[in-house]
């Protein structure tokens, strides 16, 4: 009898995408049920991986600086996973450095997309077609069938498990009140200031919700806490802020309990959309056909102006009329329909 397949999978980097990258881990499983499967990705996204039961074991990425190629630490580690005896590496990331570990690691297939000219580090070479694979998730869990698909294939969503226990425990170490409707508000975008509805809106939000008898708790990372500090002065301290409090495991546990989420295109908004949350996605520069909610619970708002998508940092005109024109007010009502 054969032992059953060793895959592992080169994980991104980014929290959004890690969360889309279950989809991939789901869709592995189903084709090799009694696969093993291990990720290589930063340590901080353990708290995801922790979190997606398809995960055999997670392997820490060497701790480099940002676009350091690292070579000998690379060649280290690829050595060490030969004792893994995997069957195949999938890679996520299209760098040329990403494969080098697989490579270094002899797993004798090792599947990507081109990328940067990864042909002999990649012995099973995929090229993207934009065209058929419009959608991030679709690139990712294409990458599961045997050969490069000619209509996008089915993307199963993703679903974050949180356990009871974690979730009260960080209830616990923040003191917080799980009674009554609670509005759980993203504001942060780790991209730029074009991916972010305006604080003053958000508080507009907290200060009705609140009106209402509803809980407002704030989350994002550290670079977020001062518009989540905006949005609290604006909404006269409507708001509990987590925001730079929590660790992503907590955060993820405490999104959990949410009524409603209300985000920006982020990362959070792939977590809320992974733990089956009402969700309303805010879209200003970024396009909600290429990296969308993946939830039927989720709605999605963006203006469609002439101006956008336009996939910049910061608004090239200068109004961020694709933001600002999203009301507060255009929020609550599609809040009234997720709820009716």
């Amino acid at each position: 009898m054969s032992r059953p397949a060793r895959i592992l999978v080169v994980g991104p980097s980014w929290v959004g995408d890690m969360v889309m990258a279950q989809s991939l881990l789901i869709a592995l499983k189903r084709h090799h049920p009694h696969s093993q499967i291990d990720v290589l990705a930063p340590v901080w996204t353990f708290a995801l991986l922790d979190k997606m039961p398809e995960v055999s074991q997670a392997l820490p990425m060497p701790p480099l600086a940002r676009g350091q190629l690292g070579l000998r630490e690379r060649i280290k580690l690829g050595k060490s996973l030969r004792a893994h005896r995997y069957d195949q590496a999938i890679l996520l990331p299209n760098t040329w450095k990403s494969a080098l570990i697989p490579f270094f690691a002899h797993i004798p297939l090792r599947t990507g997309y081109t990328g940067e000219c990864r042909w002999g580090l990649l012995n099973d070479v995929r090229r993207l077609d934009k065209t058929v694979l419009t959608q991030t998730v679709q690139r990712f869990v294409a990458l599961a069938e045997p050969s490069e698909p000619s209509t996008p294939p089915e993307c199963p969503a993703p679903q974050l498990r949180v356990a009871a226990e974690s979730r009260q425990q960080a209830c616990d170490k923040f003191a917080l009140q799980t009674q009554g409707k609670l509005l759980a508000l993203c504001p942060g975008a780790e991209y730029g200031d074009a991916k972010r509805w305006p604080a003053a809106h958000y508080a507009e939000l907290a200060r009705l919700k609140r009106r209402e008898g509803w809980q407002v708790w704030l989350f994002g990372s550290p670079k977020d806490a001062p518009v989540a500090a905006e949005i609290n002065r604006l909404s006269h301290d409507a708001c509990i802020d987590l925001t730079g409090k929590t660790t992503l495991s907590e955060a993820v546990d405490l999104l959990s309990l949410a009524d409603v989420v209300i985000s920006n295109d982020s990362g959070l908004m792939h977590v809320a959309a992974a733990l089956n949350k009402k969700l309303i996605a805010i879209y200003g520069s970024s396009a909600p056909y290429f990296t969308p909610p993946l939830n039927e619970n989720a709605r999605i708002i963006s203006l469609n102006l002439d101006c956008s998508p336009c996939f910049k940092r910061e608004c090239p005109l200068g109004h961020l009329h694709c933001l600002v024109k999203i009301t507060p007010q255009q929020i609550l009502h599609e809040m009234q329909a997720l709820s009716a």
